[in-house]
């Protein structure tokens, strides 16, 4: 009898041990914190050609085949407007080389700087798309505007890509990019801070192959 009042007992406190654990979570107010984001450096040209730069952190994939990338913009911002009017962009990823940089052309506007110059950052002519890539990124996606979605505070810019430049610094034995020799920056919109990539975890599917 003993024992079973203290089976019964033991599985109470574990009960509750479970409670305490589940609601310790705290709710806070609906916001977009999905966190490291990708920090991107975006290019655009106004109807003249003259060049601008833009930082972003709201950046994802959105299909890959065709391969489309998504941007998100704030209609304050001046690449808003270049973006819409041209119908073209190009996301550059930058490294943890240029973080200064990077964030530099996020923090002044291209209808008053001229980014490429203040930040000393080399214009290279992208392939299919009139905005330049970023010589000091190694990766750079030209993309053609597919559709704009209105969604609050930001537009949704949908880009399909139609090349790809990449520096051959950063491939590895595969002829794929290897992400070790990338560098790339990460985004905590939580602190505002800039984060590189930490060790490498695992590989998709590695533990089924244990």
């Amino acid at each position: 009898m003993a024992l079973k009042y203290w089976l019964i007992i033991a599985t109470l406190s574990a009960i509750l041990v479970r409670c305490r654990v589940l609601s310790s979570k705290k709710e806070l107010k609906p916001s977009a914190l999905v966190y490291p984001t990708p920090v991107v450096l975006v290019t655009s040209v106004d109807e003249n050609g003259r060049p601008n730069i833009c930082t972003l952190a709201a950046v994802g994939i959105l299909s890959g085949k065709p391969p489309h990338v998504g941007i998100s913009i704030r209609p304050s911002r001046y690449s808003h407007g270049l973006i819409s009017r041209t119908k073209e962009f190009v996301v550059n990823i930058p490294t943890t080389d240029i973080v200064r940089e990077t964030d530099y052309c996020g923090v002044v506007s291209g209808r008053t700087v001229d980014k490429f110059r203040e930040a000393k950052l080399t214009q290279m002519k992208a392939k299919k798309v009139r905005p330049p890539i970023i010589k000091e990124c190694p990766v750079s996606l030209e993309c053609k505007l597919k559709d704009v979605i209105k969604l609050g505070s930001h537009d949704l810019f949908i880009g399909e890509v139609v090349n790809v430049d990449v520096d051959e610094s950063v491939l590895g034995s595969s002829g794929n990019i290897d992400y070790g020799k990338l560098s790339p920056v990460t985004w905590n919109p939580i602190t505002g801070e800039y984060h590189g990539l930490g060790k490498v975890l695992g590989s998709e599917g590695f533990q089924k192959r244990k």
